[in-house]
């Protein structure tokens, strides 16, 4: 039976209590590191050799919603009854959300040094350390809304632009597909401030700290902000009925993209998986 994935602004005290009980967990045991570890590693961007199957790519959306299903699946080892809720950051745009309380989330850093200094995850606690990082520091930072270059979180306006499109994804299959599903959600653009990071992109960026880079799952909110990606993929299948991942076939000996994107039948690393074989969550999940 199909378990449900709940809007966090639903969430009881009780449910939030579970999940961070969960998320500490698996902290603890070390488990947690190893997703950040993961998505480190396979964190390539345009610029670098081999195959990229996490970013700047078609594959984004299904490998990031099979990341999503292991780490949901070692919470529910710990507690059967939790489930990542979905941040809907169109709604819930500034710093006084419910997430970001003290019984969730905790807040944004302190201007000294980015240190989140309130909720369950602060250093404070000795419950959440971050050793997996790209920077210094063995504390969780944010910087919320990047103060000294300011960003807004994306409107639904913004967001409309992404669902409207009814193709996948186009070639060259990279940060720079000016048409497409895909690359409007991930939201690599041009220019400065809001106009170079969209949707997907712009999320990381306002909240900055350790939300940026390949080291954005030592925040916990990453998952939040994941589920929330994950569900808008749904809403895209849903409202273009019919319409699949692209591309369907790999690129050839000559284009641009030879050997660095998944086709839909192709497996992706680290699992072995592909994008067909995820493109229905129905029966393992569902969004309320």
């Amino acid at each position: 039976m199909a378990y449900t994935r709940k809007n966090v602004s639903a969430l009881t005290g009780s449910e939030k209590r579970r999940l961070v009980g969960a998320f500490l967990e698996i902290k603890r045991t070390g488990e947690y590191d190893e997703f950040v570890r993961m998505h480190i590693d396979h964190y390539v961007s345009d610029g670098e050799d081999g195959l990229r199957a996490a970013h700047m790519t078609p594959s984004f959306l299904p490998w990031h919603r099979r990341f999503l299903l292991d780490l949901e699946r070692a919470l529910r080892k710990v507690d059967s009854g939790v489930s990542v809720p979905y941040w809907d950051w169109t709604k819930d745009r500034t710093p006084a959300a419910s997430l970001w309380g003290e019984d969730l989330l905790g807040g944004n850093g302190r201007r000294s040094d980015r240190q989140v200094t309130t909720g369950p995850f602060a250093r404070r606690h000795k419950k959440w350390v971050v050793k997996e990082s790209m920077t210094d520091g063995d504390y969780l930072t944010r910087d919320f809304g990047r103060p000294r270059d300011p960003l807004s979180l994306p409107t639904a306006g913004e967001l409309a632009s992404a669902l409207d499109d009814p193709v996948y994804d186009t070639s060259p299959w990279d940060s720079t597909s000016g048409r497409g599903f895909r690359n409007k959600l991930e939201g690599w653009g041009t220019g400065r401030g809001n106009d170079a990071w969209r949707n997907h992109n712009r999320v990381h960026r306002w909240v900055g700290g350790h939300m940026l880079g390949g080291g954005s799952v030592n925040d916990p909110v990453f998952w939040l902000h994941h589920s929330f990606v994950d569900l808008l993929w749904t809403r895209w299948q849903k409202r273009h009925q019919g319409a699949r991942y692209l591309p369907e076939s790999p690129p050839q000996l000559g284009e641009r993209a030879y050997g660095r994107v998944v086709a839909r039948h192709e497996e992706m690393p680290p699992w072995g998986v592909t994008p067909d074989q995820l493109e229905d969550h129905s029966r393992i999940y569902r969004y309320v």
